[in-house]
C-alpha cells in the first residue's frame, strides 16, 4: 500500500514538472515572438531638399574588383513638393558579374574617411524592427526605414546598367527624426550581406536653391540638378520665392509690376525693363 502510495506521489510530482516545463517553453517562445511595430509615414519633409550619394572609384571590398575598379552609381533623393515622403532615384552599373541578386540599404552611420563600409554599422531602423523576419514587399510599412531594396527590388544578377525610382513615405529629410537619412550612408551588398562599396549622403540643394558645392555658372529660371542619373529630377518652381533684396527707386507717377521668381515688385516707368533685365540676369 505504501508502495503503491509512493508510486502515485512520484507519478503526480513528474506529470507537475512536465506542465511546469511545457508552460516555461511557452512563454519563452512568446516572450521571443517581437511584434513589429509600423514605420511612421512622413508628411512634413521641406518641398524641394535634395540630398546625393555617390559611390566612390574603388570598391571597398578589393576582391569584388582584382584589377582596381567599383559599382558605378550613385542615388538622389528629393523631398516631393507635398512635403510626403521622398522620391528616390537610383542608378547603378558595372555591377559584378556574379553574387547577385544586389542589395541596398540605408545605413545607420557615415562612411568615414578611410572608406570602411563596415562603420556604417546597421541598416537605419528607427522602429527597431531588425532584419529578421525578411521585408515583405507588401507591407513596406512593417520593413525597416532603411531596407529599401527590400520594400523596392533586389537588383538582379546580370542586369547592367540597373535603375530604379520611387517614393518612399517612411524615409525623412527632417533631421530631427529617426527616419533621417541626409547625414547617413548607403551600401550596397552581395546576396550574402558582403559590403561591395558604401557612400555618404550630402546636400546639394536646399528648399530648391543649390548649396554652395552644388552652385553651377549656367544661369535658368528654375534650378535643375545636375549630374549623372539626374535628367529627370527637377525643382518644383512653387516651392517658394528666390531671396533676393531689390531696392526699388523712387516711384515716378506710372507704375509697372515686374514678378520674378514668385514676388512681386512695383516699380517706376522705363525702369522696369532695366529691373527685369537685371533679375533675368541674376537668375
Amino acid at each position: 500500500m505504501r508502495v503503491s502510495t509512493a508510486f502515485s506521489l512520484l507519478s503526480a510530482v513528474a506529470g507537475t514538472q512536465v506542465a511546469a516545463q511545457s508552460s516555461a517553453t511557452t512563454t519563452v517562445t512568446t516572450a521571443s515572438t517581437s511584434t513589429i511595430v509600423a514605420a511612421t509615414a512622413v508628411n512634413s519633409n521641406p518641398p524641394g531638399k535634395v540630398y546625393k550619394a555617390t559611390l566612390p572609384e574603388e570598391a571597398f571590398f578589393k576582391a569584388a574588383y582584382p584589377e582596381g575598379g567599383n559599382v558605378k552609381g550613385e542615388i538622389v533623393a528629393v523631398a516631393n513638393p507635398d512635403k510626403s515622403g521622398v522620391m528616390f532615384n537610383v542608378k547603378f552599373s558595372n555591377l559584378p558579374k556574379t553574387g547577385g541578386p544586389f542589395t541596398y540599404h540605408l545605413h545607420v552611420a557615415p562612411v568615414p574617411e578611410n572608406g570602411n563600409c563596415t562603420a556604417t554599422l546597421a541598416h537605419l531602423d528607427p522602429t527597431a524592427r531588425g532584419e529578421d523576419p525578411p521585408c515583405n514587399m507588401d507591407a513596406k510599412e512593417t520593413c525597416q526605414v532603411g531596407d529599401l531594396s527590400g520594400k523596392y527590388g533586389k537588383i538582379p544578377e546580370g542586369v547592367d546598367p540597373w535603375t530604379a525610382t520611387y517614393t518612399d513615405p517612411y524615409a525623412s529629410t527632417v533631421d530631427n527624426l529617426g527616419a533621417f537619412f541626409g547625414n547617413r550612408s548607403f551600401v550596397i551588398h552581395y546576396s550574402n550581406k558582403t559590403r561591395i562599396s558604401c557612400a555618404n549622403f550630402e546636400l546639394i540643394v536646399q528648399s530648391g536653391l543649390p548649396s554652395a558645392s552644388a552652385c553651377s555658372t549656367e544661369k535658368a529660371p528654375v534650378p535643375t540638378v545636375s549630374g549623372s542619373g539626374m535628367s529627370n529630377v527637377t525643382i518644383p518652381s512653387t516651392i517658394g520665392p528666390v531671396p533676393t533684396t531689390v531696392q526699388t527707386p523712387p516711384a515716378p507717377s506710372a507704375t509697372t509690376v515686374v514678378t520674378a521668381a514668385g514676388s512681386t515688385i512695383t516699380v517706376g516707368g522705363a525702369s522696369a525693363f532695366v529691373l527685369a533685365a537685371a533679375i533675368m540676369f541674376m537668375l
